[in-house]
């Protein structure tokens, strides 16, 4: 990526300390970015803008967009972050080519805080646009980087552990990475089947008896997982997977007295487990496979006084060799900011903080 001085035959502004740039007049410094192309920059841009806009809310700094030049200004260190941010924009269009999203604006400056935090600022400046966060390649979907530091840690967790604990509120991409990690390794061929379940387990509701076979009974509880499996592969992959048994769709009940060998197992919604359910889960692990286990504590349906096979099996088996843990907080959504936020409210409700971030005026309550 090119990204200069507004001025002719400026040198690479990646290359300057934290913070350069022209005194502004009240603004506190001034960054001009040129990047090389115009089509790319708009894409880094937004439609009307909007992605400079948000990355305006969000770090506290004016930015002026106009073709492929933008001028950034604000406090030295807004600045520079706002500078890194468009960097790793750029640099992830150019890649591959396609609109950004809010939630990609977000995964930016998260990467952006967390190399600022981590590394000293002479190596954060000279490589802005390199890709900090891991990632997970699939063939439909290209690469997918972590967001934050959270999905990074559970990212790596999942390459180096035979066993993942995912716990957190909902929106944190805690099932759909799992999914992608699966989806990556039957791709790669390090796994041969996919095996998918959950708990049938109604949140607060009584549906009563479902009409069909053992698939198109489960199939309202595992949509999630299928809107995910759609994300990553084509649809003509995912039908024929379930018809070749390649994909496998399994109600936990069914799992007893399987040993499930060169698989990756996920178990979702696994908080309405029981106790039992979850033992007899973790021991189906077989040769060469792969399980992941992912719910939020925060929202159990089970029937009163029955524990939680999911939060039990953490504590149990909490610094056994091999099983990595990743914990998610409401500043860890990733879905939409709103859900952030009422995701935090309940959070404070739930401590007995419930008054302590509440707006006299909510018609005023900024955006971000």
């Amino acid at each position: 990526m090119s990204a200069t001085d507004g001025g002719r035959g400026g040198s690479p502004l990646r290359g300057r300390p934290p913070g350069f740039g022209r005194p502004g007049a009240d603004d506190g410094v001034e960054v001009p970015l040129t990047f090389d192309d115009n089509r790319l920059a708009s894409l880094v841009f937004g439609q009307y803008d909007q992605n400079v806009a948000h990355i305006e809310r969000r770090l506290g700094i004016t930015a002026t967009a106009l073709g492929n030049h933008l001028v950034i200004k604000g406090p030295a260190d807004a600045a520079e972050k706002a500078r890194r941010v468009f960097q790793k924009l750029y640099a992830r269009v150019r890649a591959g080519g396609t609109a950004l999203s809010i939630g990609d604006v977000d995964g930016a400056i998260r990467e952006a805080t967390a190399q600022a935090n981590l590394f000293p600022a002479a190596e954060v400046t000279s490589e802005a646009d390199k890709p900090h966060f891991d990632q997970i390649a699939t063939r439909r979907r290209g690469a997918v980087r972590a967001r934050n530091p959270a999905q990074d840690a559970y990212i790596k967790a999942l390459r180096s552990n035979e066993l993942v604990f995912a716990e957190g509120p909902a929106g944190t991409g805690k099932t759909w990475l799992a999914v992608g990690h699966a989806v990556s390794l039957l791709e790669q061929g390090h796994a041969e089947r996919l095996i998918l379940s959950r708990p049938a387990v109604e949140a607060g509701e009584r549906l009563g008896f479902l009409p069909g076979d053992m698939r198109e009974k489960v199939d309202p509880y595992l949509r999630p997982i299928y809107d995910a499996l759609y994300d990553f592969m084509e649809a003509r992959h995912v039908d024929r997977g379930l018809q070749t048994g390649t994909i496998e769709i399994a109600p936990l009940a069914f799992m007893r007295g399987r040993t499930l060998t060169n698989a990756v197992v996920l178990l979702d919604e696994a908080q309405n487990t029981t106790s039992m359910q979850m033992k007899m889960f973790l021991t189906r692990l077989g040769e060469n496979s792969r399980m992941i286990v992912t719910g939020d504590p925060s929202q159990i349906d089970l029937p009163p006084g029955q524990k939680s096979g999911l939060v039990e099996a953490v504590n149990v088996l909490d610094g056994v060799e091999g099983i990595g843990r990743v914990v998610f907080k409401d500043v860890d959504v990733v879905r939409h900011d709103l859900v952030r936020r009422i995701v935090t409210a309940y959070e404070r409700a739930a401590h007995g903080e419930g008054d302590a971030d509440r707006n006299p005026n909510p018609r005023r309550r900024p955006l971000a």
